[in-house]
Order: C-alpha cells, then sequence, then structure tokens
C-alpha cells in the first residue's frame, strides 16, 4: 500500500525538477505499473502451487523410506516368529510353509521398493554427471550443481546469468543455458522450478517495488528463455521469486551477498509418478 502513496509524490518531484510529466507518459507509467503487479501476483500464485507440489513430492519419497523400514521390521518379525516355531515343536499353531511364504514375499517387496528408490537416485546422478560435464571451468565457476533428497538443484549466480541490476537475460549466460535445457529436455519426464533470489539490499529501480519483484521476475526471464530460445515445454515450467528470504550466507558480507544473489533450477519427478508408484505397492 505504501508504493500506491509514494509513486504520485514520485512523480511530482520529478515534475518540479524535470518539468511537467504529460498525461501520455503519466498514463503509460501507471499501466506497466499496474501490469507489473498483475504479473507478480500471478507469479506468485504459481509458485505457491509449485512449492506444494514440491513438498508433496518430497513426501512421497519419505513414504517410500517409511515404507522400507517397516517392511524390513516386518521381515525380522517373521523370521523372529519363524525361528520360535522351529525351537518349540511343541506349538504347531503356526503354519510354518505359510510363514515362510511371508517372509520371502516381504523381502521381494523390500527389494523391489529399494530398487525404486535407487533407480531415482541413479537418475539423478547421471543428470548431474552429464550436466557437469557439459560445462567447462569457467562456467563452473558460476554454477552450482547438487542433489538433496531426490532433487537435482542448479545454482546460477546472478552476475553470469543477468545484466548489471537488470532481470534481463544477459549475452554470456545463453552457452550455459542452452546446455542445462539439453539436460531438461533429455529428462522430458521431469518438472522444472525456476527460483530467484536475492540479497538483502533495498532495490531501487522504476516499476520494482523490493526483492520480491526482482526475484520472480528474473525467474520468469529464465522461464521465458528455456521456452522461447530453447524450447522447454512450458507445461513442466513454473517460476517463483523467494526475494532476500531465503539466504544461504551471511548478508552482512560482501561475499555472503554475492551467494544469495542467485537463480535455482530445481529439477524434480512428476509428483503423480510417486502418487502411481506408491498406489502400486499399497495394493500388493
Amino acid at each position: 500500500m505504501k508504493i500506491k502513496i509514494l509513486l504520485p509524490v514520485i512523480f511530482l518531484a520529478a515534475a518540479v525538477t524535470q518539468g511537467c510529466v504529460s498525461n501520455k507518459k503519466y498514463a503509460e507509467l501507471q499501466s506497466s505499473y499496474t501490469k507489473l503487479q498483475e504479473t507478480n501476483s500471478d507469479l506468485n500464485k504459481s509458485y505457491q502451487v509449485t512449492q506444494q507440489e514440491l513438498s508433496g513430492a518430497r513426501i512421497q519419497v519419505k513414504s517410500l523410506e517409511d515404507q522400507i523400514a517397516s517392511a524390513k521390521s516386518n521381515a525380522t518379525a517373521l523370521q523372529d516368529a519363524l525361528n520360535k516355531c522351529l525351537a518349540g515343536n511343541n506349538q504347531g499353531n503356526v503354519n510354518i510353509s505359510k510363514l515362510a511364504d511371508e517372509i520371502n514375499a516381504s523381502n521381494k517387496y523390500i527389494q523391489h521398493l529399494v530398487e525404486l528408490k535407487n533407480k531415482s537416485d541413479s537418475l539423478n546422478v547421471v543428470l548431474t554427471n552429464n550436466l557437469t560435464r557439459s560445462l567447462n571451468q569457467d562456467e563452473m565457476k558460476d554454477v552450482n550443481v547438487k542433489v538433496l533428497k531426490g532433487v537435482v538443484y542448479i545454482s546460477l549466480a546472478d552476475n553470469m546469468l543477468y545484466k548489471s541490476g537488470s532481470y534481463e537475460i544477459s549475452d554470456k549466460a545463453g552457452a550455459t543455458l542452452s546446455k542445462i535445457a539439453k539436460i531438461i529436455n533429455d529428462y522430458s519426464t521431469y518438472d522444472v522450478l525456476i527460483e530467484g533470489n536475492t540479497d538483502n539490499v533495498p532495490i531501487s529501480k522504476v516499476n520494482i517495488r523490493n526483492n520480491w519483484d526482482l526475484s520472480a521476475l528474473r525467474a520468469s526471464s529464465v522461464v521465458q528463455a528455456l521456452q522461447n530460445t530453447y524450447s522447454v515445454d512450458p507445461k513442466r515450467l513454473t517460476a517463483g521469486g523467494r526475494g532476500q528470504y531465503n539466504p544461504v550466507a551471511d548478508n552482512g558480507t560482501d561475499d555472503g551477498k554475492t551467494k544469495n544473489r542467485r537463480t535455482q533450477i530445481i529439477i524434480t519427478p512428476k509428483l503423480d509418478q510417486f502418487m502411481t508408484l506408491i498406489g502400486k505397492e499399497t495394493k500388493k
């Protein structure tokens, strides 16, 4: 709400110091400002939806891990029961053959869950290796790739990705983005979230109210570059901004601020794939 009050004051000051602003120019600025507000609102809504989906995917991964632990515990209990049965011949109420079959089935289920998890982990490792091998030494200085809880994170420094003080993609970022886009296109079953982050220094630009705006606009620029220049399916893409509120370093130092000014490309298996995976296993 403060921005709406301050803008007329800014325009009035400009009029006093530089002459009156024409009604046409004022209307253009007001229209641009309104569109920016709408765009930022849409981006934030889209970002919130994707955050929920990403959270859901992580929950499903945790569910797989819990199922593995539960199945192992069940197998141990079955084995103990069988051992007791074999040790006590007088306890003839337990069907040894059925118990052995249950143990074998439980072990197969454990092995299947482990294979599913290993397959997901292996795909992420291959994806990461393919990307890092495609980047040269200079590019690796501005790109950080890691896998965390089944999700691939590609962090790009803003001084490589954007023009100074802007959300426009720089010319030198093209080569790096093209390599990342190739990996994204190769792994067509993965969703991609582009997440903008800033340091805590307030932004002072026309039509950019704060770091929320800047981070969302930068993420949107990357999304549009991936779609329009590198032919990534837009249905797989989501843009979101986190402003200054997701730091990875101390904003009290120049080095920390540099690390916090970044854009993350987050590549994750589609949520419906996890749901199908869980659904198939729970029916067995």
